[in-house]
């Protein structure tokens, strides 16, 4: 790399950068991750690169695991999470491993670097007559994503919301349904997961219904209005927002929080909500763990397990609640 550096001694050099801006390149085009991935990923690798640089190292080069340890004090001096200080410490191994093995640097000073242990939080659920009010319940207020009919946008809600607690996906797998993805014959979706893997998920008569009503009565009418406005439609989207445009991430994610919000008696937020009651769902149903690891699209059978600690820790709330002994 070359010995320059920036004038703002404060931020990194523009090399530094540019290897920043390759090492993104290669965590989206090759590793497959999500956009929001990607994002998360410079977020972390870049506030590191700063804080290197209010120390006098603006070259990757210059970097030294005592650096990384200091800046890993420094967040735990502020109050930053364990889980966010061991997030962000797997984000700068894999950075460095990279530019390691791409000879950007020589040794890479990471690789020894640990985050404090944490233990896995339990994720919070909604209990199945809450679900019932959640998709059964007449809806409340609704988010306005430029359309002017109220009833168009409800039913795409109520597919999102149905959808997204039939199958468990991600807010970024539901977005990415294209029409040719959703089968009602078999009634099941398509889905392209982490690292572009292909799964197909089952749904069930509720979702169906809802999806139904969605693409036959409400989508034709949202792409009319966007057309009248001469607007540019997208043709294959499962689900659109705003100008007839496939739905962002950030207005899904509005849409279910609101309605977790109007229950008024559940602390679960955001549509991974949604994903977390799904599996616990299907595990106090009796579904085999594997096959739950299968429907949400997991690479490793331990991240599906922390499912059955939900179930296990809801058990011991009963117990000792109702047995005598207890």
């Amino acid at each position: 790399m070359s010995e320059s550096v920036s004038e703002d001694s404060t931020q990194p050099s523009t090399d530094v950068e540019a290897s920043v801006a390759s090492y993104l390149r290669y965590v989206e085009l090759e590793l497959g991750r999500s956009v929001h991935t990607v994002r998360a990923y410079g977020a972390d690798i870049r506030a590191l690169l700063t804080f290197g640089a209010r120390r006098g190292k603006t070259r990757l080069e210059d970097v030294e695991l005592a650096d990384l340890r200091a800046w890993l004090a420094e967040m735990h001096e502020t109050g930053r999470s364990p889980a966010t200080m061991a997030r962000r410490a797997a984000s700068i191994r894999s950075f460095f491993a990279w530019a390691r093995r791409t000879d950007v640097i020589a040794e890479d000073p990471a690789a020894r670097l640990q985050a404090p242990r944490h233990g896995r939080s339990l994720p919070a659920v909604l209990q199945k007559q809450q679900v019932g009010r959640l998709l059964d319940e007449p809806r409340g207020a609704r988010v306005d994503d430029g359309t002017d009919d109220d009833d168009v946008i409800e039913l795409r809600n109520a597919a999102m919301l149905e959808l997204l607690y039939a199958t468990g996906l991600r807010v970024g797998e539901l977005v990415g349904l294209g029409l040719g993805d959703i089968d009602f014959g078999r009634r099941t979706v398509r889905v392209r997961g982490k690292g572009d893997k292909e799964r197909i998920v089952p749904f069930g008569a509720p979702a169906a219904a809802a999806l139904e009503r969605w693409l036959e009565q409400g989508r034709p009418g949202l792409i009319a209005a966007a057309r009248a406005r001469e607007r540019t439609v997208d043709a294959e989207a499962a689900f659109l927002g705003q100008r007839g445009r496939r739905i962002d991430p950030r207005q899904v994610r509005e849409v279910v929080s609101r309605r977790l919000k109007e229950l008024g008696d559940t602390s679960a937020s955001g549509p991974h909500a949604l994903r977390h009651t799904a599996a616990t769902h299907l595990l106090d149903g009796g579904a085999d763990l594997r096959a739950v690891q299968e429907l949400l699209g997991h690479s490793s059978l331990a991240t599906t397990q922390l499912y059955t600690h939900v179930s296990i820790e809801k058990l011991r709330e009963n117990y000792q609640q109702a047995h005598p002994r207890a």
